[in-house]
């Protein structure tokens, strides 16, 4: 079991919605890596949180579509040291940066139109153009 995940200071993933593992990292770190089980694979269960309400979780789980394990839980993966605890703070830190920003409902977009100057503009630069490739044109042989 994890220690609570505090995400801002009216939101706490409560420890039991946090699993984490560890396992052999791959790459540098001689022989260290062959017998040290130093990556840290977290994986948040969002959708059976009371943490988070539903709007947020649809948010999630948009924001979240390539982390996602079988059993539908973010999985967030690190290996960025070859330290086990520094690791699972990396991964810890991951987790708490995409729930703050799923947290952040997006704006409505307002719909907008073109001005009257705008329109003009762009039929007369789209005359300008035609009237350019117009004149490289070979002239026709009206015999």
């Amino acid at each position: 079991m994890s220690s609570p995940l505090v995400i801002n200071d009216k939101i706490t993933i409560p420890g039991s919605d946090l699993d984490w593992t560890a396992v052999r990292a791959s790459g540098p770190g001689g022989q260290n890596v062959n017998k040290v089980a130093s990556k840290v694979e977290l994986a948040f269960d969002f959708e059976g949180s009371v943490a988070l309400d539903d709007d947020v979780k649809a948010r999630l789980r948009k924001a979240t579509k390539n982390m996602l394990d079988a059993e539908g839980r973010v999985f967030i993966k690190s290996e960025k040291t070859r330290d086990q605890a520094k690791n699972l703070a990396d991964a810890r830190d991951k987790l708490k940066a995409i729930i703050r920003k799923a947290l952040v409902a997006p704006k409505a977009r307002k719909k907008t139109k073109p001005t009257k100057a705008a329109k003009v503009k762009r039929l007369t630069n789209k005359k300008k153009v035609a009237k350019k490739k117009a004149t490289r044109k070979k002239p026709s042989r009206d015999d």
